[in-house]
């Protein structure tokens, strides 16, 4: 029996353009494709979830204005240049 908490195992299909793409994304960040997706889930999975959450607000609230979405997208992209970008100490 194995030690520890082993992680499952998962079989998928993926299109061979994406296979491809995959396998060169993990080389070049040094990563197991193992790694590499489950990254990659953890971001598709954060997102599907702040989706939902927005969509629950705008049902009670109502939707967000233009100015408020624009304001959005300013600091989403601000915080992709500062991740982008790490500030030397």
């Amino acid at each position: 029996m194995p030690r520890g908490r082993p992680s499952p195992k998962l079989a998928i299909t993926v299109d061979a353009v994406v296979h491809q793409q995959v396998l060169a994304a993990a080389a070049d960040e040094g990563v197991s494709v193992s790694a590499w997706m489950t990254t990659a889930a953890r971001r598709a999975l954060l997102v599907r979830d702040g989706l939902n959450a927005v969509a629950e607000w705008e049902k009670e609230h109502g939707a967000f204005t233009a100015t408020e979405l624009e304001a959005a997208r300013r600091r989403v992209a601000d915080e992709v240049v500062a991740t982008s970008h790490p500030r030397s100490a």
